[in-house]
């Protein structure tokens, strides 16, 4: 089994197993009267549940970066004079013997998810993102970016859409290794896109979204 093949089982098995807890979490909703404010009020707070899910996720996400990515010899192309995994970290993983990245890896996490039935979403938006559906779409994605830019903190509120009543939370998605710097300041896409923007360690590149249905009681 291939470093990739690994690591990709690990997400799905940790992934289901994660999503059979939150399945056992009932998240219910009371709308308070002449507001569009909700609380909970029974099983386990929705702003609770978001936490255990980000958390989860980070340090998966975290532990690949730090782990795996930054200890292979190649990454996009270029060399990496401590690598010593005898293997490249590229974009185009799929058509060469490489890994994926760090938001690739986090995606194939996400549509893992997806076919499990999964009922909560979460996704990776950035205002200065390389792949057109990490772009914030909706009013409130572009109000929770700004803010977790501006702050450095979590965005959290409930939003409706169609007919359907949301606790959604945004938290700071930053650079927690050189790879991550690496990749997006010398990505062709950036360099066109975003020309002056420079990232450094620790700073906030964009946000993981997590959306979880709430059921009215």
């Amino acid at each position: 089994m291939t470093l990739v093949q690994r690591w990709t089982q690990l997400i799905r098995t940790r992934t289901v197993a994660f999503f059979a807890i939150i399945c056992a979490v009932a998240v219910v909703a009371v709308s308070c009267a002449g507001g569009g404010d909700a609380t909970a009020s029974a099983g386990i707070a929705p702003e609770m549940v978001a936490d255990y899910i980000h958390t989860v996720m980070a340090a998966d996400r975290t532990a690949y970066t730090k782990h795996v990515v930054n200890r292979v010899k190649t990454l996009e192309g270029k060399e990496n004079a401590e690598g010593v995994l005898n293997v490249e970290s590229t974009e185009g993983w799929q058509q060469t013997d490489g890994i994926p990245l760090p938001a690739q890896m986090f995606r194939l996490g996400a549509e893992v998810a997806s076919e499990s039935g999964s009922a909560f979403t979460y996704n990776l938006i950035s205002p200065w993102y390389l792949n057109d559906s990490h772009a914030p779409k909706s009013e409130f994605e572009k109000t929770a970016m700004d803010a977790t830019i501006e702050t450095g903190e979590s965005y959290k509120d409930y939003q409706e859409v169609g007919d359907q009543k949301y606790f959604s939370a945004l938290y700071p998605d930053k650079a927690v290794a050189e790879a991550c710097v690496t990749c997006h300041n010398t990505h062709p896409i950036h360099l066109e896109r975003y020309p002056d923007k420079v990232f450094v360690m620790g700073e906030v590149m964009g946000g993981i979204m997590i959306n979880i249905p709430l059921e009215a009681a």
